[in-house]
Parts: structure tokens; C-alpha cells; sequence
């Protein structure tokens, strides 16, 4: 039995989390919503705000724990500051080794405008190994709906726009946030990869 413990910046990622989790996991979950809010009100990522998020991600790493996933694109540069005796992974790295890893047009979609360039960054690297392009872009409209409580109507829009990008020529989708993943069941025909059950995975075999 393996314990995962997940920090994250929005309370409903429980619940995302939770199903897609593999048997013989268990989770601890941690909510801390002043990160990612905090990061949105600056514009973006700032180094007091990986700081913190590294600190909150050390917190966790206690007895019992295997390894520690953190589970917001948004401030996810914070795991490199991290500093645990268990490793200490973010969910976007995992999603974007599999979504790079067969080459061609990688489209990323990202909810919030702070996500954007982490999540450029982060699929940059194994992007290049696999001789994948990248084309990383906003789903708009939908972190109002998100923020407004629509949460059908903020996956129903990240589903169109995964849909439109495999019209498109795409070779893979990704949605860059965990909040994301209710839109693979509402996509039609080939379905975009979310980061729950990749990143799970990996924190499972890094343990």
C-alpha cells in the first residue's frame, strides 16, 4: 500500500483525484487556495509564491508518506525548491512525458492565463526529446465559468476546444489543469489527456 499525499489549490481536485485513483493507493489530501489565488492576483508565478509552495509541499512529506504530488499547473516551478526525503513530483510533468512522447502537433490547453507559460515550460523539455511541437493555448470563457461554479459548462468549453484541436491535425491534447479532466468524458471521438491518472502513476512508481 502506497500513501500519495496531493497538495492543491482547489478544493473540487479532491474529488478529481479520488477517482482516479489506482487501487492500493491511498491519498492524502491538502487544500491550500491562497496559493493559486495569490499567483492570479500577481499575474503569475512569483518566487515568494514557489517559496511558499514548496514549503507547503515540504509540510507533507512526513512519516508514512511514500511521495508528494502537487497537483496545480499554476505554481508547479515550486516542486524544484522542493526539498523532501520522498520524492516530490508535479501532476503536469507526468502528462507531458505522455503526451509528447509519440512526436507530432501537441496541443495544450490551459483554463487560466497563469498556468500558461509553467505549463510551456514544462512540456518544453520532454516536447524536444520526442520531436514534438507545441501549441499551447487558452480555453476562453472558461475559468469564468469555473470560478462562477459552471462546472459542466467550464468542461463542456475545454471539451469543444480538445475537439476542435484534433479537427484540427492535433496528434495529442493535453489539459494543462487537473480541473480539467470531467472534459475527456464529454469529448467527442478521440479523447484529450488529462493529468490525474498520469501524474498518480508516476508519484505511484517514484515511491
Amino acid at each position: 500500500m502506497k500513501t500519495i499525499a496531493c497538495l492543491h489549490t482547489a478544493g473540487s481536485n479532491v474529488a478529481v483525484f479520488d477517482a482516479a485513483c489506482p487501487p492500493g493507493v491511498v491519498l492524502r489530501h491538502t487544500v491550500n487556495e491562497t496559493l493559486l489565488k495569490d499567483a492570479e492576483a500577481a499575474g503569475g508565478l512569483t518566487e515568494a509564491i514557489a517559496a511558499r509552495t514548496a514549503r507547503a509541499l515540504e509540510a507533507l512529506a512526513g512519516p508514512g508518506v511514500d511521495a508528494v504530488l502537487l497537483t496545480c499547473s499554476t505554481v508547479g516551478p515550486g516542486v524544484a525548491l522542493a526539498r523532501a526525503p520522498v520524492p516530490v513530483l508535479r501532476v503536469d510533468a507526468a502528462l507531458a512525458e505522455a503526451a509528447t512522447k509519440g512526436g507530432g502537433r501537441v496541443v495544450v490547453l490551459c483554463a487560466v492565463e497563469t498556468t500558461m507559460e509553467p505549463s510551456r515550460r514544462v512540456f518544453e523539455e520532454p516536447a524536444a526529446r520526442h520531436g514534438a511541437t507545441l501549441d499551447v493555448r487558452l480555453v476562453p470563457g472558461a475559468w469564468a465559468a469555473f470560478r462562477g461554479g459552471d462546472v459542466a459548462g467550464y468542461h463542456r468549453l475545454v471539451a469543444e476546444a480538445a475537439e476542435a484541436a484534433f479537427a484540427e491535425g492535433a496528434a495529442e491534447v493535453a489539459l494543462a489543469q487537473a480541473s480539467m479532466a470531467g472534459a475527456v468524458a464529454m469529448a467527442r471521438g478521440r479523447k484529450p489527456l488529462a493529468s490525474p491518472p498520469v501524474g498518480l502513476a508516476a508519484a505511484v512508481a517514484s515511491a
